[in-house]
């Protein structure tokens, strides 16, 4: 009897740089306790045979009591056809193979998760990264164990083969586990963070279902517009305002919509650098640290209008129950949103948000993929 292969795959929530990954900025970012499992069973045949939870179960702490899953089949003696545009099991093995993988027969898989689906919680990356850790594992390649080829070859999987708007955060989030700090150059740096923030996160779901393609696209192009616009004026980044605080008087030569849009993403990059120091420094204060984390959240709500009433009512109730900070959680406009708050005051925060409707989970840290031992 073959053995049976199991991997997981984190969640993450981003802490700051939200919305700024695709402008080549930076993310600091932290893998959570909500997973993706996967499991495999090699046939004796050409195909690779999925069953993965029912996309009805979409909601956070949603348990699969009854076994719902959806059947998908993917022959690996025939060319694999993408049937819709976010064909994204047939896409990772297609990345696969497209980059000599050689996978040689065919699998039983089961794909389960605790991550609710369409909430910014990065479920569509995490299929896709368990998926492709799965059947790396299966075929025993040497680049199983690389989070950061991983990482590549699931972002080439849900972004690149479809020309979609996405960036690398959540990719390589997922991937590497833990708190990272990521800078989106030319190759992407990933600078593991060494440390256990205090404290925990309480991730709240609004039942809200989200376009994320819409919400990514307004968010970014009025910036990259803004950005072509200002080019004569020796500007090519969100940075050079950071960096030379003179520049901003460029702005003045935007419209009003680039103009807002692009001030929140300065904003936005002056907050993570400031987090960055007191994260990576000595002396971290919770109470700043949950501040920064509302600041960008307001920016995010006010000029790239990401957030909706049930999120923002949400954030508001658990900050009258002592949260203290929060924020919409990936692209936004729906979704997910999650506070900081200290652990004593997290079953009080529950307890107020989930009255008005709204499960919620209190969330710690987490590692990367890997291989499950039973």
């Amino acid at each position: 009897m073959s053995k049976t292969v199991r991997v997981s795959t984190p969640s993450r929530i981003c802490l700051f740089g939200e919305h700024q990954d695709y402008l080549g900025l930076e993310v600091i970012a932290s893998a959570i306790n909500l997973r993706f499992y996967a499991q495999a069973v090699e046939r004796d045949d050409s195909l690779i045979k999925i069953k993965i939870r029912d996309e009805r179960l979409n909601y956070l702490g949603a348990k699969n009591s009854e076994g719902l899953y959806e059947e998908r089949t993917i022959d690996l003696s025939k060319p694999i056809v993408y049937t819709c545009k976010r064909d994204y099991l047939k896409s990772s093995v297609n990345v696969l193979l497209k980059n000599g993988y050689k996978i040689e027969h065919g699998y039983d898989i089961i794909m389960d998760s605790e991550i609710p689906i369409g909430k910014g919680m990065c479920s569509s990356t995490t299929m896709i990264i368990v998926l492709i850790k799965l059947l790396l594992e299966c075929i025993g390649s040497g680049d199983k164990d690389d989070p950061e080829k991983i990482a590549l070859l699931g972002f080439n999987a849900e972004v690149a083969e479809f020309n979609e708007p996405g960036g690398m955060m959540d990719h390589y989030t997922s991937a590497f586990g833990g708190l990272v700090h990521l800078k989106f150059n030319e190759r992407t740096e990933i600078i593991r963070i060494d440390r256990t923030l205090p404290g925990s996160f309480i991730l709240f779901d609004s039942l809200e279902r989200k376009n994320t393609l819409k919400v990514l696209s307004d968010a970014k192009m009025p910036v990259l517009a803004a950005l072509e616009d200002l080019k004569e004026n020796g500007i090519t980044s969100v940075k050079d305002f950071y960096f030379d605080e003179s520049k901003m008087k460029y702005l003045e030569k935007l419209d009003e919509t680039k103009r807002v849009k692009l001030s929140a993403n300065i904003d936005n990059y002056r907050i993570l650098k400031e987090a960055e120091r007191m994260i990576k420094g000595n002396h971290f204060n919770p109470e700043h640290f949950g501040s920064l984390i509302k600041a960008h959240h307001a920016n995010l709500r006010d000029a790239l209008n990401i957030s909706t009433p049930a999120i923002e009512s949400i954030l508001e109730t658990a900050y009258k129950n002592g949260a203290l900070g929060g924020k919409v959680n990936g692209s936004g406009g729906g979704g997910c949103a999650y506070v900081y708050a200290y652990d004593e005051d997290c079953n009080r925060i529950l307890k107020a948000v989930r009255e008005l409707g709204y499960p919620g989970k209190v969330l710690k840290q987490d590692v990367g993929v890997k291989v499950d031992i039973d």
